[in-house]
């Protein structure tokens, strides 16, 4: 299935938009794709998609926006890579055309590679000899880049290099091998039943990193039970069994995935599921400390603000009656940038904050003050979702998530531990 790329297919293509991976995503098995800067998207499911047409109003602030759908089918290009692309749904071309999708250039992208194979036709100074070693070489760097992640998706820790060129933000892109992993699947899927099947519907979402310059991400599995009330009884045996053998049974979380931003040695340090099923209670916690640790100083002035935030989310849930957030997740996400420095003689209040380790001598005439920094807290992933408010669900739970709001005050318990220890 290569389409030939003539002018009628690239005014076709250019009312969609080239869809890429997310490079932020750091936990779940559901592919997330970048529709922008400030709007992802994920594959629709019709319990998650019901759930954010209906949130109530007091969770909204802890959930990302919900942007609306799209229809997505995949297609190759001349040299066989697949490619997503994202349709207005029912022909409803105002539905992208309402979104900021400036930065997608997908007419561009898809013109260069309409027009690389007319060019070689078309300018007979390029030598065959020279596309066939040109050719040659890019099948040879495609292999390459396959072996390395093959490499990278059995790392469960890893850390990864940053460029110091340029901004830190554009070296990002195809750094995480986990939302590399979770893409390639999803198009695999999408390949294998092209012949019966190549639109899908995908719903928006606010891309909640893209007010951040270097986002570090917390991806948690929240609740003592993760199986939804559909789940087979196969289903239900493996994710008991995940629960038991991880913190999840203990304290109600566990470490779905990670991504910091090392400021001492300009690394990302990347941690996954498969690790973070393996970790003990004070695993968990030491995991916890390393989310907030650039490398150089422990982030302390970012405490308050998570603590406050799931201590109000906490409140919120509490009140939710007969809402199960079975297999969701909660993220935090912060500011990796480095912080501003500050004269040290300039005024002495700019100073009472100094930690310890960027008071010391070799700051010379400036030293790293902590400053307000935005940290944010909120739910995601709500495929398994259940209340009595949907109506067709066979079982109807009564109360608040007694399992999800066990997991949060521990949360905020541990998070609380780790800022008095640091503190002493």
């Amino acid at each position: 299935m290569s389409p030939a790329f003539g002018a009628m297919e690239v005014e076709h293509y250019s009312k969609g938009v080239l869809l890429e991976p997310f490079v932020h995503q750091v936990g779940g098995h559901s592919c997330v794709l970048r529709f922008n800067d400030k709007t992802i998207c994920k594959p629709l499911i019709q319990r998650e998609h019901q759930f954010y047409e209906t949130l109530p109003t007091e969770m909204r602030k802890f959930t990302p926006q919900y942007e609306g759908v799209v229809s997505v089918s995949f297609e190759e290009d001349e040299d066989g890579n697949l490619c997503l692309i994202a349709y207005p749904l029912n022909g409803d071309h105002n539905n992208l055309e309402n979104l900021d999708n400036s930065d997608c250039e997908p007419k561009s992208k898809l013109l260069r590679w309409t027009n690389k194979k007319t060019m070689l036709l078309e300018n007979e100074k390029i030598s065959k000899e020279w596309v066939r070693q040109h050719r040659k070489e890019e099948k040879m760097k495609s292999h390459k880049l396959e072996e390395e992640f093959e490499w990278l998706k059995k790392s469960e820790v890893l850390y990864y290099t940053v460029e110091k060129k340029g901004n830190v933000t554009s070296q990002f892109k195809h750094h995480n091998p986990w939302s590399m992993k979770c893409h390639q699947q999803q198009l695999q899927r999408m390949k294998e039943n092209a012949k019966h099947r190549n639109q899908y519907k995908f719903i928006l979402l606010e891309n909640l990193t893209s007010r951040y310059e270097v986002p570090c991400v917390l991806d948690l599995k929240m609740g003592t039970r993760q199986h939804g009330d559909d789940a087979s009884e196969e289903k239900k045996a493996n994710q008991i069994r995940k629960c038991q053998q991880s913190t999840s049974a203990v304290i109600g979380v566990r470490v779905c995935g990670m991504q910091v931003y090392q400021a001492g040695t300009g690394q990302l340090m990347f941690m996954n599921k498969y690790h973070g099923r393996k970790l003990s209670v004070q695993g968990f916690k030491e995991a916890l400390y390393q989310f907030f640790h650039n490398g150089k100083y422990l982030r302390r002035e970012l405490f308050e603000s998570v603590i406050k935030k799931l201590t109000e989310l906490k409140s919120v849930l509490e009140k939710q009656e007969s809402y199960r957030f079975y297999s969701s997740s909660l993220l935090i996400i912060y500011d990796g940038k480095e912080r501003q420095e500050v004269a040290v003689d300039s005024d002495p209040e700019d100073l009472e904050d100094l930690s310890e380790e960027s008071s010391d001598e070799s700051a010379g005439a400036y030293a790293y003050k902590p400053t307000a920094s935005t940290v944010d807290v909120r739910m995601i992933d709500f495929a398994h979702t259940t209340c009595k408010y949907y109506g067709e669900d066979s079982v109807v739970h009564e109360g608040q998530d007694t399992g999800y709001v066990f997991g949060l005050q521990n949360l905020i318990d541990i998070i609380k531990e780790i800022r008095d220890e640091s503190s002493e």
